[in-house]
């Protein structure tokens, strides 16, 4: 599908027209189009051969032609011309926190600033004094934005590993004599980032598979190719590690390249209590092969519960297995609906009904549609007036459409100190109200965290919506203290959320255990703005069993009424 690439150069466009300072209305034409493209639930190829294209909101005439040119050749003359008149380094400074367009221009104009490099040098060089209107402060901001944006280019985001390994899995799955295959490492484990990606096969033709591996169109450059593992950089620089292991000891291996580093540590000195050796082989007394063909099987031998990937991280799960003690993490099976969404009524693409047909189609029985409240006008916030009418077409859709039952609710923002973007006439009438901070997040600490337990305190609000504020590699979670919301959050019975988003996973996988500890539930929610990204949570999902959340820590683990109970 060519949705992303559309999306991209429509982006691309978006930004260099910021950083010349064009009209406003055209920039946000081609954000608009960019979101759009990219959450359209059909392929934009099929669209536009069908001459479909302006069905879509937002795409006219002339952004049609555009698509219909990139669908052909993979690329757009109008962004080749765009790109000629500033480098495409200065584009790249947009993605540091706080640096925006008018200041990515006067950095390369005054400074000829065009790459992050050459900003890093520029900071530590003292020049940026010497702009007007960059004070200390603006400076150390920029600074931290830098220094947050190379380190997350160390690593992909878990979305980001997801996408490049399922390519190189689905590919090798093909081959004739690939038995099993597993991807390890702390992409196994559910990391909200990684590093690089372990792929481990069992295969009766190991020479055939390394060669498949390394012949791979993703293998752009091959590091090592031996004749059991190999080694390949993608076309981003992503190293993706191959190996094939004998089926007798796929169990032992796929423990070992799992990981974590402590975990296997832990599991080494208690297979020595028993006179034991463990490693990616098997567990052996001597040279005895003891277990090692399965997980499971492994685990059994060392006389413990079989840990989920997700929680191997020597933080008392290798104690707890030992009596039968670990938790049942909560699985997708387990989750009821999503409480957490936009459609067309604000910023969200897809309509409610498609947005219903959707969480049905996943074996949800509700969903919540909080579109944004009326202070956020850049989401198309919406009026007590629009109010009416999608309640309207709520009720109407509920009445005739079986299986899944659609709740009226909104994500009300939470202002500067802490009040509600609604009066609590209009909040009494919503069945869920999502409370999110979408400001301010520079306050102070102590101002932030009254705030959110302000939110708390409200009667009508039930959940707080991404609570640290964070985004993976481009924003850093706001400061605020978290065991005094957490505090807040139990005494009046308030859900903390998890945003499944990918570039939020927010709460992370330590805020969750802390809310377990303090009796706060949690809900596992998408925010999503099209039906095709209620999938999204997964990655949730993943942080709640990394946290190691049960059904019960879920709010949105309640069948309908007990929800709704719950609710009131």
């Amino acid at each position: 599908m060519k949705n992303a690439l559309v999306a991209e150069i429509f982006r691309s466009i978006a930004q260099i027209l910021q950083i010349r300072g064009d009209n406003r209305f055209r920039i946000r034409a081609y954000e608009r189009a960019a979101a759009n493209v990219e959450g359209y639930a059909e392929d934009i190829e099929s669209v536009a051969r069908q001459g479909r294209l302006q069905e879509i909101p937002g795409i006219g005439e002339d952004l049609s032609e555009k698509i219909e040119e990139i669908v052909r050749s993979g690329k757009l003359k109008f962004l080749d011309e765009l790109k000629r008149e500033i480098p495409s380094g200065v584009l790249d400074l947009l993605s540091v926190p706080t640096v925006g367009p008018k200041t990515a221009q006067i950095l390369y104009r005054q400074l000829h600033i065009d790459s992050i490099a050459a900003l890093r040098h520029a900071i530590e060089a003292h020049q940026l004094q010497a702009l007007a209107g960059f004070k200390e402060k603006t400076i150390e901001n920029i600074r931290k934005g830098v220094a947050l944006v190379e380190k997350s280019r160390e690593r992909m985001t878990l979305h980001q590993a997801i996408q490049v390994s399922e390519k190189f899995v689905s590919a090798l799955k093909k081959l004739p004599r690939v038995e099993e295959i597993v991807c390890g490492g702390s992409l196994r484990r559910c990391k909200e980032s990684v590093r690089d990606i372990d792929i481990l096969i069992v295969s009766g033709n190991p020479q055939a598979v390394m060669d498949a591996f390394c012949a791979l169109p993703m293998a752009k450059e091959i590091l090592a190719h031996g004749q059991t593992k190999a080694s390949v950089r993608t076309p981003a620089g992503v190293q993706v590690d191959c190996r094939v292991v004998e089926k007798k000891a796929f169990g032992a291996a796929l423990v070992y390249f799992t990981g974590s580093k402590n975990f296997n540590i832990k599991l080494r000195m208690l297979a020595q209590k028993k006179k034991a050796k463990i490693n990616e082989y098997g567990l052996f007394k001597g040279e005895r092969f003891i277990a090692g063909r399965t997980e499971e099987e492994l685990f059994k031998a060392l006389g413990m519960q079989f840990v989920d990937p997700e929680i191997r991280e020597d933080t008392g799960e290798i104690e707890l297995a030992l009596q039968g003690r670990l938790p049942r993490l909560v699985e997708h099976k387990d989750l009821k609906g999503d409480l957490h969404m936009h459609s067309a009524w604000s910023d969200g693409i897809s309509s409610i009904e498609e947005m219903a047909r959707s969480a049905r189609s996943l074996g949800y029985s509700y969903i919540a549609v909080t579109d944004h409240s009326q202070g956020l006008k850049v989401a198309n916030g919406l009026s007590p007036a629009s109010l009416l009418k999608k309640r309207k077409e709520i009720d109407a859709l509920n009445r005739r459409l079986r299986g899944v039952r659609v709740l009226f609710g909104a994500e009300v923002d939470i202002d500067a100190e802490g009040r509600l973007d609604y009066p609590d006439a209009i909040l009494k009438e919503f069945e869920i109200v999502v409370g999110a901070i979408h400001s301010g997040f520079k306050q102070p600490a102590g101002q932030i965290t009254r705030r959110l337990i302000r939110a708390c305190e409200n009667k009508y609000v039930h959940i707080i919506a991404h609570p640290t504020g964070r985004l993976i590699g481009s924003r850093e979670a706001y400061a605020f203290d978290m065991e005094a919301v957490l505090r807040s959050a139990a005494r009046t019975r308030t859900a903390l959320e998890i945003n499944s988003f990918p570039d939020r996973m927010d709460l992370n996988d330590t805020h969750c255990r802390m809310a377990k500890e303090a009796g706060v539930r949690i809900s596992i929610n998408t925010d999503s703005h099209a039906a095709d990204q209620l999938t999204n949570i997964r990655y949730g999902l993943a942080m709640a069993r990394r946290g190691w959340l049960e059904a019960a820590d879920v709010l949105n683990t309640l069948p309908l009424d007990q929800l709704l109970q719950e609710l009131k």
